[in-house]
């Protein structure tokens, strides 16, 4: 066997083991838990009706290694909307949650809150929300569980406070539904979101990408909308927080999740 074929054996068997390292990589490295299964350190509370990070009714909670929302000490939900907040933002990356609806709707809960909770991207931070404000200025990838029975598509898309850009277009509608099928009953279900920045933004669900839009915006009709517009003027929104939704229906999270596609977890970097 001369030195060349020799050399040549040896640099595939090199590429091949080369290769077959980098195949046997687990399929989730990268991923970072936002949720560490034992408390809510890393995270804010906002209630509307109460001060930056008083948990009124205990309301999100962790027990048995899961993230929960309740309303055991509710004796009406009286538009008490809640959102939970990671301590940073961030601009490009996917999360990832693991949640189920469980049990019955708070009373006084709307009808349209009925199994529905959402993951809230690129927001305001929770200590810029006014005490009466429902819901922060975000994109809303909604949540919703059927009811057994009526079609209900879930992780559509919501505008509080924002727009998008929908098949080239400016959408103002508040919300707009995607291709998901329905999911019933108290099943764990698995949604993620890949976020690029002020471009595209998808929503997967059993792998499939069944929402998709660009350009989320602030929408200068809000009353927020001064006070959230950054000295350039840039409305569009290329970072923001992430926060997860109490709308009245109980739900458990037992896993939340994001991979960084660019972005440095920045806690200075936070929208005003």
């Amino acid at each position: 066997m001369n030195k060349i074929y020799t050399r040549v054996i040896l640099f595939v068997f090199a590429l091949g083991i080369a290769s077959a390292c980098s195949t046997s990589k687990p399929k989730d490295e990268g991923w970072i838990q936002l949720f560490n299964g034992k408390d809510l350190n890393d995270w804010d509370i906002k209630i509307k009706g109460f001060p930056l990070n008083e948990n009124y009714g205990n309301t999100f909670r962790v027990e048995d290694s899961l993230l929960k929302v309740r309303y055991d000490q509710y004796q009406t939900f009286d538009d008490h909307y809640g959102h939970i907040f990671y301590k940073c933002p961030y601009s490009h990356y996917k999360i990832r949650v693991e949640y189920r609806f469980v049990g019955d709707q708070c009373p006084g809960g709307a009808s349209w809150a009925y199994r529905n909770s959402g993951i809230m991207i690129h927001g305001q931070s929770a200590g810029s929300m006014n005490l009466d404000q429902d819901f922060p200025v975000s994109i809303e990838v909604q949540l919703l569980g059927g009811n057994g029975k009526d079609e209900r598509p879930n992780l559509n898309v919501c505008t509080p406070g924002t727009n998008i850009v929908l098949n080239g277009k400016l959408w103002t509608d508040h919300c707009t539904l995607s291709t998901s099928k329905t999911y019933h009953g108290d099943q764990w279900v698995t949604a993620e979101v890949e976020v690029q920045g002020d471009s595209i933004i998808k929503h997967i669900i059993d792998g499939k990408v069944v929402m998709q839009y660009t350009q989320p915006q602030l929408d200068d009709r809000d009353p927020s909308y001064q006070k959230l517009l950054p000295p350039d003027g840039n409305k569009l929104l290329k970072m923001g927080t992430i926060s997860l939704q109490s709308e009245s229906n109980p739900i458990d999270f037992r896993k939340v999740e994001l991979l960084n596609l660019g972005d440095d977890c920045d806690e200075t970097a936070n929208r005003k």
